[in-house]
């Protein structure tokens, strides 16, 4: 009768420690599928687009921009050239459409919110699209960033929706005065933002 109860209780430890080594394993593969799917859900949270921007009215001035959307941020990054040293200005205009020579076929500045135009952040009012000015060097180049929670890329708001519009660098710099375009010049690159 011992000889039976040791191998019973032998064998109720052999059991128990394949049932331990089983949940172990299955715990490790639901960790393993968490950090998986944490990991696809970042990815898809953020969203990276970029375009080539394209020369206009006679210029030299190209380059690319990235919008990175990412916790409810946009970044958008501007790295150009055949700039002339100087200040500059950079705004979104309302239409994706470069095809005029002049870049004037996107419209006037992007303002959903029919907003006076400002500087960014004014209290007195600005455009969703009133980025504001920066500076070229010597050698007519340009890294220009920016970031807001106040756009998206793609969403259902057509008041943060920055997909149809367009990117354009002025020759000229934006007072933050002037109706309703700062009285920054012609425009001299472009680029639409479609997706």
């Amino acid at each position: 009768m011992k000889k039976l109860n040791v191998i019973v209780l032998g064998f109720a430890l052999v059991l128990s420690y394949q049932c331990k080594e089983a949940k172990k394993e299955i715990k490790d593969e639901a960790d393993e599928t968490q950090e998986t799917m944490d990991m696809a859900k970042e990815e898809m949270s953020e969203k990276t687009i970029s375009f080539n921007m394209e020369p206009k009215s006679n210029s030299n001035v190209k380059g690319e921009v990235t919008f990175t959307e990412k916790d409810s941020m946009v970044i958008m990054k501007a790295e150009l050239t055949g700039l002339t040293e100087g200040e500059h200005a950079i705004h979104l205009h309302e239409k994706a459409d470069c095809s005029a020579d002049d870049g004037t076929s996107t419209g006037g500045h992007w303002n959903p919110t029919s907003e006076p135009h400002g500087k960014w952040g004014d209290e007195a009012g600005y455009h969703k699209g009133d980025i504001g000015n920066f500076t070229a060097d010597a050698e007519g180049n340009a890294i220009v960033e920016f970031s807001t929670d106040l756009w998206c890329i793609g969403c259902d708001d057509p008041n943060r929706n920055i997909l149809g519009k367009a990117v354009i660098v002025h020759e000229g710099v934006d007072d933050f005065t002037t109706q309703p375009t700062g009285d920054a010049g012609g425009r001299i690159s472009c680029t639409g933002i479609i997706e």
